[in-house]
């Protein structure tokens, strides 16, 4: 939930009238107070589903906002921490956070790194991508990994339909769709633009071997089925 501290409804709306980078930028300061922010017991859940993955030397958190992704990454990497976002009020945030860190300005869609990274995460961005981008995006990832090297990042389940969360989703990505068509510049984020079916295929054309497994620490639903699960997606060598 928001907080007190948290932005106001006007900076949120003057926030989602901006583009994307600029958008952020506003947000940033107040950011980790909104529900926005990937919450701490996921992150924990999924540095303990990765640890029997690794070891890991040199980790990368794609689109890492104010830094939440450096509390796996600092769990899990003996050697380097880095964080790449195309927002520089947010890095300024993550490297209040993660002093030691490196953090690179640029677009994960053009990301500036050569293959030396042993894990890459990355939390709650994919939104802020159209599917025809995904394809990209994973290449960029790959291509910053040393063969054998790791792209993991948890999936929610998605909501049932006819339940508040589903409509409400299904809300926001039409209130969004509409903004888009009347107004600029754009600000791309959807929360049902990313199915688990079409990533795992697309990570696997790029040149991944890939399987997901429920982070049991976040429990089950009503009908057995994991509220959370990580997708692990590992570079052929």
């Amino acid at each position: 939930m928001f907080t007190s501290r948290g932005p106001t409804l006007r900076e949120l709306a003057v926030q989602a009238l901006s583009s994307v980078e600029r958008g952020y930028d506003l947000l940033a300061p107040k950011f980790d107070l909104t529900p926005f922010r990937t919450p701490d017991r996921i992150l924990d859940e999924t540095a303990d589903a990765l640890r029997p993955v690794g070891p890991f030397r040199d980790g990368l958190d794609v689109c890492c906002g104010t830094g939440a992704g450096g509390r796996v990454l600092r769990a899990l990497c003996q050697e380097r921490v880095v964080g790449v976002d195309f927002s520089a009020g947010m890095l300024r945030e993550a490297r209040r956070a993660h002093p030691a860190a490196v953090l690179v300005r640029a677009d994960a869609r053009a990301l500036p790194f050569r293959p030396v990274f042993d894990l890459a995460v990355s939390f709650g961005a994919f939104g802020h991508f159209l599917p025809r981008e995904r394809p990209g995006l994973f290449a960029q990832v790959h291509s910053a990994l040393r063969p054998g090297g790791v792209f993991a990042f948890p999936v929610g389940a998605p909501p049932r339909f006819g339940t508040l969360p589903y409509w409400s989703m299904l809300g926001f990505d039409a209130v969004m769709r509409v903004r888009n068509r009347v107004w600029r510049p754009g600000f791309v984020m959807y929360y049902r633009t990313f199915p688990l079916g079409e990533v795992l295929a697309e990570l696997r054309r790029t040149g991944f071997d890939v399987e997901s497994t429920p982070l049991e620490g976040l429990g089950r639903r009503p009908d057995g089925t994991p509220r959370c699960a990580m997708v692990v997606a590992r570079r052929r060598a």
